[in-house]
């Protein structure tokens, strides 16, 4: 379960990313050990690698939308659905976090 924020790298430092402050960001521990050292994963609907959602420079609105009725994240493109693929995004256990956040108007 997810309880604390962690700062992550956007750019994994094994990648070429710096620890400038332009470069980190905050993420849930299991967002970021899914991610990994990774920066895109395949969509299989562009049937392609998509890089990951960069929150430094892409808009969540824009490639992201929740379904209040599921609490599932949808992927509006090939970064979002790779993002949330890449990071489990729509796991038992953020589903069932995001559910309460909801209920709580913490989210979105």
């Amino acid at each position: 379960m997810n309880f604390f924020f962690e700062v992550e790298h956007v750019i994994p430092t094994g990648r070429g990313g710096d620890d400038d402050e332009a470069n980190l960001a905050l993420a849930c521990r299991a967002c970021n050990l899914h991610k990994s050292d990774h920066l895109d994963r395949h969509d299989a609907e562009a049937g392609a690698p998509a890089r990951l959602f960069n929150p430094r420079r892409d808009t969540w609105e824009d490639h992201f939308q929740v379904d209040r009725e599921s609490c599932l994240i949808i992927g509006l493109t090939p970064i979002g659905r790779a993002t949330i693929a890449r990071l489990r995004l729509n796991s038992l256990a953020q589903v069932t976090a995001r559910e309460h956040w909801l209920r709580l108007g913490l989210f979105p």
